[in-house]
């Protein structure tokens, strides 16, 4: 029976939208008001049939789940984009990066350039596993995108990836590898994780007096370890990424002694937002991270930075990952390379 289900839950996710929210007429999940989009709601329940949310995958396998999840649900790098696989900085010694540019485009030279970096709870992802989105953006957006793999928890945990992406920064504008890259053409951006990397990034480079980027992009981003808005409440048994599966990266990327508070592992703590570039923050309403984004673009627009929050009420966590089977995915990279062009080319 369980396995009929599961099969039921693959066949919904590839039926139109439209016939997706009539089988769920009067069962979409409602939070804080935000009523569940119905393609999210089919995908968060397929992922509730297929794994128990307080049973934890081992790291290896979790980290194949994560792979497998992309390759099935995403859809892959689009034809009009070359790539190129290449050697990064890192804090400890060279990292994995992949470049993308438009087909004949200049893989070297001073450009519109986004700086990415994965999402995974910092224990997974890669640039496999976020091919396919870098390659759309840097198709529809006309611009490079490079792909920085930092080092993952536990083998290399906190500070390990912030003091990566800080390396691979700093070598990127001061000259120190073949691509040029000017701060004032740059954007560093990532997803969950990846956007608590790019939060902390902007904290290290206003506290060591080093020149930011253009612009911050902030995709779903995990912002407050403490985990106590009322979006992690609330969305506590969310099955794509529960309140036990957050505790479990958390715990495998922080040591034990850490202070949650500390801004370069908790950004919403930064002293540094009045001197930090624009920025761009999308958020899904059902997404345990919904209010991280909502309190970290007040925190900007405070601080009188420009801060343009692109909200998603019907959205689960990853959707811009999802794109084979979440329109709003879509509609999102859209606007998000939309947003690039206008940052970067004026």
């Amino acid at each position: 029976m369980r396995k009929a289900r599961i099969l039921f839950g693959f066949i919904k996710l590839l039926m139109p939208e439209p016939l997706v929210a009539l089988l769920y007429t009067g069962r979409r999940t409602t939070v804080a008001g935000r009523v569940i989009d119905a393609k999210a709601q089919a995908v968060s329940d397929l992922v509730a049939l297929m794994r128990d949310p307080d049973e934890l995958p081992p790291v290896e396998e979790g980290r194949r789940q994560l792979a497998a999840m992309a390759e099935k649900l995403g859809k892959p790098c689009p034809d009009g984009v070359a790539t190129s696989d290449i050697q990064l900085p890192g804090a400890m010694g060279d990292q994995p990066a992949r470049v993308y540019v438009p087909e004949g485009g200049d893989m070297l030279g001073a450009q519109p350039t986004l700086l990415f970096l994965h999402g995974g709870g910092w224990i997974q992802g890669s640039i496999e596993t976020h091919d396919g989105l870098c390659g759309a953006l840097a198709l529809q957006a006309g611009l490079r995108v490079i792909s920085y793999d930092y080092r993952l928890a536990p083998e290399d945990r906190f500070p390990a990836a912030p003091d990566d992406v800080l390396a691979a920064y700093r070598a990127l504008i001061s000259g120190e590898t073949d691509l040029s890259v000017a701060p004032e053409q740059l954007v560093v951006g990532g997803d969950s994780a990846g956007g608590n990397l790019t939060a902390c990034l902007m904290h290290d480079l206003v506290t060591a007096g080093i020149q930011p980027p253009r612009a911050q992009l902030l995709i779903y981003p995990g912002l407050d370890a403490r985990l106590e808005t009322p979006s992690a409440r609330d969305l506590r048994d969310q099955p794509l990424l529960s309140a036990t599966r957050i505790d479990w990266y958390i715990k495998l990327y922080l040591p034990e002694e850490q202070d949650r508070r500390d801004p370069r592992a908790s950004p919403m703590f930064s002293d540094t937002f009045a001197r930090q570039p624009e920025a761009l923050i999308i958020a899904g309403g059902h997404d345990p991270l919904w209010d991280d984004a909502q309190i970290y673009a007040a925190k900007l627009t405070e601080s009188g930075v420009k801060a343009e929050l692109l909200n998603y009420p019907g959205q689960i966590h990853a959707f811009m990952s999802l794109t084979k089977v979440i329109p709003q995915g879509n509609d999102a990279v859209d606007k998000t390379a939309d947003w690039l062009r206008r940052v970067l080319k004026g």
